[in-house]
């Protein structure tokens, strides 16, 4: 018979392993639209966060990513050499490095985000009522506690007042 502390470890073995597979195919619907343009996760990942902010800095994203400038660069660069991604210089300090999604960065992101939700979406139908902000509640606690307040001002969770509870 088990005790309570090694049931308590095996159900967050569970957890760790339910996440691998959640994450799989989370990613795995989108993967294969990537691959169809030669991308991977990072270019995804680029695409998502400049839709969804911009006029981004450069420097901002690598924060976003907590990626390397040399990793960004690369994927940046393929991103505006093959017309996903345009960079301009800022209005106020010409030095800076302006992203923003072209239209046919815009329609990729579209399509991938579209697969994303639709899975996210389908999980919070089946799982009930409650679940939506249980979940909310879960990823932004599994996130280092110094970065949550940013990002959840990142993401508008809390102008949506999605997280009044306490995490």
């Amino acid at each position: 018979m088990r005790s309570k502390a090694e049931l308590g470890r095996a159900d967050a073995v569970a957890c760790v392993e339910l996440l691998f597979f959640a994450y799989r195919d989370f990613t795995g619907d989108a993967d294969a639209v990537l691959e169809e343009y030669g991308f991977g996760r990072a270019h995804h990942r680029v695409l998502h966060f400049v839709s969804r902010n911009p006029g981004l800095r450069v420097a901002q994203l690598l924060d976003i990513l907590k990626i390397t400038k040399q990793s960004l660069a690369r994927v940046l660069k393929q991103l505006i050499d093959e017309g996903f991604i345009a960079q301009r210089e800022g209005a106020a300090d010409r030095r800076e490095r302006r992203l923003y999604v072209t239209a046919k960065g815009g329609k990729l992101t579209h399509k991938l985000t579209t697969l994303q939700v639709r899975r996210i979406e389908a999980a919070f139908a089946q799982s009930g009522p409650e679940t939506e902000t249980a979940t909310r509640r879960f990823l932004l606690a599994m996130i280092a506690e110094p970065d949550r307040a940013r990002v959840e001002a990142l993401i508008g969770l809390s102008d949506r007042g999605a997280t009044k509870d306490p995490i």
